[in-house]
């Protein structure tokens, strides 16, 4: 049994890992402001008696120091995932995903734990120039506030594993899909048709490509790396072998919830400052673990409509 901490512990992708790692026996300390995270996500964790909640913002680091007494390992989620918006509030990446992340590493030195697993994106390739994208493939010129705070990010923890010790596993995921999503195209497609289905507006042209993973196979792959990758800085790619086109994400849609609105393009090849047209990630390196992603993008969008259609309440707390 290790004691895990899990930052971001009510959000989408970290409540699902919480439930996973108390289902495997391990005790569990889940830190989180609820700025995004949602308390109904923690109704099985916090009737376990291995599960422990501290309420606490990243920035307060008296609080965080003592919330992580006892780790073992630290998967650091909690992120501003604002990637559309960033322009709007670019202080808000800088804190919540940049510093917030020094703070951990230093919550992390207070307490003596080494080994932190950390959230990045594929956002930090921009426009990849390699496609497949590998992880050691040329490093650009960063398009988004969101993408340049997790650069930052992973920077500072490679940084801590060379001068203090550490040890870390690094995963730039493509968007995850699945139960308890609540930010991103899917969710605003749904909502939209559920106010409209006769008609859907669509940033873009239809045409970006784009790839998914479904939030259990992302789990799947960050629990066997953190397990079997050795090195002091491991970094993995978490993706599907292919892609779609955005286009095809809203036939999915569309056909699951029984509707045939009309799509009406705002135009150009990207949706907004920093969308990257195209996103595909080479994930040979996690698969070399003895990972494969359990479901493709079309069963994890159809999966994710599901829920929504089975949770409206999520669109109310949001």
């Amino acid at each position: 049994m290790t004691h895990f901490i899990v930052t971001g512990c009510a959000g989408f992708i970290g409540s699902n890992l919480v439930d996973r790692l108390l289902a495997d026996g391990h005790q569990v300390t889940g830190v989180d402001n609820f700025s995004t995270g949602q308390r109904r996500f923690l109704d099985g964790a916090v009737s376990h008696a291995g599960f422990r909640l501290q309420e606490i913002d990243l920035l307060d680091f008296d609080k965080l120091k003592s919330a992580f007494a006892g780790g073992e390992k630290v998967i650091h989620l909690a992120a501003n995932a604002d990637v559309r918006f960033g322009t709007d509030h670019p202080r808000k990446d800088l804190e919540q995903n940049t510093i917030a992340t020094y703070n951990v590493l230093e919550a992390m030195r207070a307490n003596d734990i080494k080994k932190i697993a950390f959230s990045s994106t594929g956002s930090v390739y921009g426009e990849a120039t390699v496609i497949p994208t590998p992880e050691d493939g040329p490093f650009p010129v960063q398009t988004s506030l969101y993408g340049a705070s997790k650069a930052a990010g992973e920077g500072l923890i490679a940084a801590y594993c060379e001068g203090f010790g550490f040890q870390s596993w690094i995963f730039r995921f493509v968007s995850i899909l699945g139960e308890r999503y609540t930010h991103g195209h899917v969710f605003d497609f749904y909502q939209k048709l559920k106010a409209d289905p006769s008609r859907l507006p669509v940033l873009g042209n239809g045409k970006q490509r784009k790839s998914y993973l479904y939030v259990q196979d992302c789990i799947d792959a960050i629990l066997l790396a953190m397990d079997k990758a050795t090195d002091k800085v491991n970094i993995f790619n978490l993706g599907v072998d292919g892609y779609c086109e955005v286009n095809d994400s809203i036939g999915w849609i569309c056909d699951k919830m029984g509707v045939k609105p009309q799509l009406d393009y705002s135009g150009g090849d990207r949706g907004w400052i920093g969308d990257n047209p195209f996103i595909f990630l080479e994930t040979k390196r996690i698969q070399s673990l003895g990972w494969k992603p359990k479901f493709g993008i079309r069963d994890g969008v159809i999966k994710t409509v599901e829920y929504l259609q089975a949770n409206e309440w999520v669109f109310g707390a949001r």
